[in-house]
């Protein structure tokens, strides 16, 4: 067991785990936040996407001590102060940018990402953005005009939001 310290969404965590553990499973088995979703065990879906200091990456992919000392923010982390959804969370919601909801979660974290680094996409960054990001329902059309709508509402330099 080795000793792992970071911060997620905003809260700071100091927890004994196996260094074989997987950052994906340090959220859902240690601090039970299971809106980050396990998919495919293999960084090809990227339902599993959490922001690691502020950047998109698939935390099936990562070891959770190669974390340690690093802000993690999790879907759950992104709420605004008072509760409020994400402008990306209220964006998938009013262009139906999700069906059965199991990609959700990864594609609003990366899509989070994007829009810090790119505020005002073209459909081609989108495309570009998210091909990490897998929905199996299809659902790309709905979820490209969401990206269109947050960067449309969001002001820029506050895409990253949440906790990141």
């Amino acid at each position: 067991m080795k000793t792992l310290e970071l911060t997620v969404n905003g809260q700071p965590h100091r927890l004994e785990v196996d260094e074989r553990s997987l950052l994906v499973d340090v959220l859902r088995q240690h601090l039970g936040l299971t809106g980050t979703h396990v998919g495919c065990d293999t960084s090809q879906c990227g339902c599993c996407t959490v922001l690691l200091n502020g950047d998109a990456v698939k935390s099936c992919s990562l070891l959770a001590l190669q974390a340690h000392g690093a802000n993690v923010t999790s879907i759950e982390g992104l709420a605004q102060p008072g509760g409020a959804a994400h402008p990306v969370q209220d964006a998938f919601s009013k262009c139906h940018a999700l069906q059965c909801g199991y990609c959700t979660p990864g594609m609003i974290m990366a899509t989070v990402s994007l829009l810090r680094s790119c505020p005002k996409p073209s459909d081609a960054e989108i495309e570009h953005g998210l091909e990490g990001n897998l929905c199996r329902c299809t659902g790309y059309i709905n979820i490209a005009k969401a990206v269109h709508e947050a960067a449309q509402q969001m002001p820029s330099g506050k895409s990253a939001g949440g906790h990141a």
